[in-house]
């Protein structure tokens, strides 16, 4: 999904705006999210509540336009 760099890009924009000083409560903050979520789903997995998640759509077999894709057939 997003490359080495994209991500390292990605925390210098955070360690900017944010600041240097916010960043340690930042990540302890989302390790108690992350072990929030997980000990929540272990509980629902024991009570029996846990429910697989469906699809919200559905996928259609339609062939494909002469051209090979949608924008081509835009084209002509």
């Amino acid at each position: 999904m997003f490359g080495l760099s994209e991500i390292a890009i990605l925390l210098v924009v955070v360690a900017l705006v944010v600041g240097a000083r916010k960043l340690p409560e930042l990540a302890r903050n989302a390790g108690k999210a992350a072990r929030i979520l997980k000990a929540e789903a272990r509980e629902m997995k024991a009570d029996g509540t846990h429910r697989e998640p469906t699809a919200t759509y559905t996928v259609r077999d339609t062939p494909a336009p002469a051209g090979g894709t949608p924008a081509a057939a835009e084209k002509h």
